[in-house]
């Protein structure tokens, strides 16, 4: 059982669709899928898995990552009218979830490469349980990157960490003693942790709820020391500072792309056959 499956039993439960088997029988129905708004489309491909599991046929009209504008007919499905009515819940809030999300990154995206053409837009692990996976995805649709998809992933050192620890210097001791081969990245809310991470064998700082004017002395005097160290910043950074932070920093990490960003409006429009 995957994803899809576990989404479609929370929807159908035991009994399944029982208004629409209330209702129909064998009627077939053709059905389109429509963007309400302009954005950038993502959820396509998992929209197409939905009514595959649902016995429906499905045409993507577009691909995922695209701009649309408002009114752009992003899917087709064909089959039976039971087999589209059960799945068009499902498929819709993949569309319209995804679609907020790579919509958002892409705006930013756009916004802050016209300040650097290198920087990165990327996600946290600030996600909705069991939906990752889609979240982050949709920031890559965007044009953005992942970022960690878990603990596992490469070694992250916060501000929690450096409490219990105690030191930016006894944390990274503790971390080269047991971890190789992995990323080492480290958060630091000041100058001297910054600098101190900088002299050590780190791959990446970041910067942390640091204004930007500070955070940009602050990553000239860290790329002074290893001018080879990757500068992520976060925290307290929106659509209206965020170009502030582009020109200096390598990477801006942002949770509100996962956890706020508003959905898109799509909508489904069935006709008989």
């Amino acid at each position: 059982m995957d994803d899809i499956d576990r989404f479609l039993r929370e929807d159908l439960g035991k009994d399944g669709d029982i208004t629409s088997d209330a209702l129909f029988t064998k009627e077939t129905a053709r059905a389109v899928i429509i963007a309400k708004e302009t954005c950038t489309v993502a959820g396509l491909e998992e929209a197409r898995n939905v009514f595959e599991k649902t016995k429906a046929k499905s045409t993507l009209l577009v691909r995922d990552g695209a701009v649309v504008r408002k009114g752009t007919l992003v899917l087709e499905i064909r089959g039976a009218a039971k087999s589209i009515l059960k799945g068009e819940r499902l498929a819709l809030n993949f569309i319209c979830r995804m679609s907020g999300i790579a919509s958002e990154t892409k705006l930013l995206v756009d916004r802050c490469r016209k300040i650097n053409p290198t920087v990165t837009i990327a996600a946290t692990r600030k996600t909705t349980p069991g939906f990752r996976h889609y979240e982050k995805k949709a920031v890559i649709l965007g044009g953005g990157e992942p970022h960690r998809y878990g603990l596992y992933e490469w070694v992250l050192i916060k501000d929690n960490h450096l409490k219990l620890i105690g030191s930016v210097e006894e944390a990274m001791n503790r971390v080269h003693a047991k971890v190789s081969h992995k990323i080492i990245e480290i958060e630091v809310e000041n100058e001297q942790d910054a600098l101190a991470a900088a002299k050590r064998n780190v791959n990446v700082i970041m910067l942390d709820n640091i204004p930007p004017r500070t955070g940009e002395t602050i990553a000239r005097k860290i790329r002074q020391i290893n001018p080879h160290v990757h500068i992520e910043v976060s925290g307290g950074i929106t659509r209206d500072n965020i170009t502030k932070y582009a020109k200096f920093a390598d990477r801006i990490s942002l949770g509100y792309l996962t956890h706020s960003a508003k959905s898109k409006d799509f909508s489904l429009e069935i006709f008989k056959n």
